[in-house]
């Protein structure tokens, strides 16, 4: 079996690969390296017993430092290397994504080449496509729409010039179980409304795409690409749904047994004018009765968060064509943004005594911890 160097795997996707690789005894050695550790990464009980795992190694290392990055890689001779490790949070100056994100980037491939792996995988963001209704494909018109995405384009060229076995991933919004910054702050957003019992507004119109991937399918797209993919290669990853805000508003209506409905073009271009303060308005609107939630229930430190970036909420559609991996034999798990798979994003944070149980939420199952 193979060996995995992961880079970030405490993180969202990097846990849920851990756990895909072990549920399908995919690899005989996983060494994961983050910047945390797990007893601060908020893994809960159920990821926490797969980072137990004997497969699994763990280093704390600082990417950012090009010497102590080496680190990572002695001991032994590793089959693929994944980089997940990249600042996720929005709204941060530029050096910070640029440490972060590219440096980070390069200093992994560099320490990569020279101890020639099989393969490399990047995993990039499908904002760095051009915002357009259509689906965009692997070759299609390069615009970034956030900082992250531009930086990861930076990011996807640096390692380009290293001569590295490199496949680039690009997926469209990831959700499901770790997720905190995808549709998570939507969804905690439907539980404020549910508290609040008004209508939720969704800026602009029920046909804006934001196309969606669960990280399950993101997880099994990295190995697929470890096994068979074509060095050299871009691989979109996005679902069947086509996902777009009518979608998700349904999701959460009957999840929250809320109203939902949405500004319009009209009134949400004249918004842009004040974007600024409109937002801030609104993710202070949301926050306090998110507060009141969790202190009702006794929950006095979460990480989770209603506040959603203003750069994600100009009219910037995300449409991804996802087929081309499909080529390579790869099949999406979940290829349609359901109610049952948004749930058990949400009962995971239940369980995990992060996220309070909104009034008239359907009952909350709970994940059984794995032993080994």
């Amino acid at each position: 079996m193979s060996k995995y160097l992961i880079f970030g795997g405490l993180g969202f996707i990097g846990r849920n690969l851990v756990k895909f690789l072990i549920d399908q005894k995919a690899a005989s050695k996983i060494r994961v390296v983050d910047k945390q550790i797990p007893e601060t990464a908020c893994l809960g009980e159920y990821f926490q017993a797969y980072f137990n795992h004997p497969s699994v190694e763990r280093l704390q290392i600082n990417l950012a430092n090009a010497e102590a990055t080496k680190r990572a890689f002695q001991g032994n001779h590793f089959d693929y290397v994944v980089n997940l490790a990249a600042e996720t949070k929005y709204g941060q100056d530029d050096p910070v994504y640029e440490e972060h994100i590219v440096n980070i980037a390069v200093n992994i491939g560099k320490e990569a080449h020279d101890h020639q792996v099989q393969r490399f995988i990047h995993i990039s963001t499908a904002q760095v496509y051009d915002a357009d209704k259509k689906p965009s494909k692997e070759n299609d018109k390069i615009k970034p729409w956030t900082k992250i995405a531009e930086f990861h384009k930076k990011a996807e060229d640096e390692l380009l010039k290293l001569s590295l076995p490199l496949i680039i991933l690009r997926p469209a919004v990831v959700y499901g179980p770790g997720d905190t910054i995808g549709l998570t702050p939507r969804f905690i957003c439907g539980a404020v409304y549910s508290h609040l019992k008004e209508k939720m507004q969704f800026l602009w119109t029920n046909d804006l795409k934001i196309n969606t991937v669960h990280v399950r399918d993101v997880a099994g797209a990295i190995v697929i690409l470890a096994q068979k993919g074509v060095n050299g290669e871009i691989y979109n990853l996005s679902d069947k749904t086509e996902t777009d805000q009518q979608k998700l508003a349904d999701i959460l209506s009957l999840l929250f047994r809320i109203e939902i409905g949405f500004v319009g073009a009209a009134k949400s271009t004249v918004a842009q004018v004040s974007m600024k303060s409109i937002v801030e308005d609104i993710n202070e609107k949301h926050m306090k009765p998110w507060n009141d939630l969790c202190r009702a229930a006794g929950i006095t430190n979460t990480l989770l968060s209603p506040f959603i970036d203003q750069e994600l909420l100009y009219k910037n559609p995300l449409s991804v064509d996802g087929t081309k991996i499909e080529g390579l034999g790869f099949k999406y798990l979940h290829p349609q943004l359901n109610p049952v798979l948004v749930k058990e994003v949400v009962d995971s944070y239940i369980q995990q005594g992060l996220f309070p149980v909104p009034k008239d939420y359907p009952k909350p199952q709970v994940q059984a911890i794995p032993k080994f």
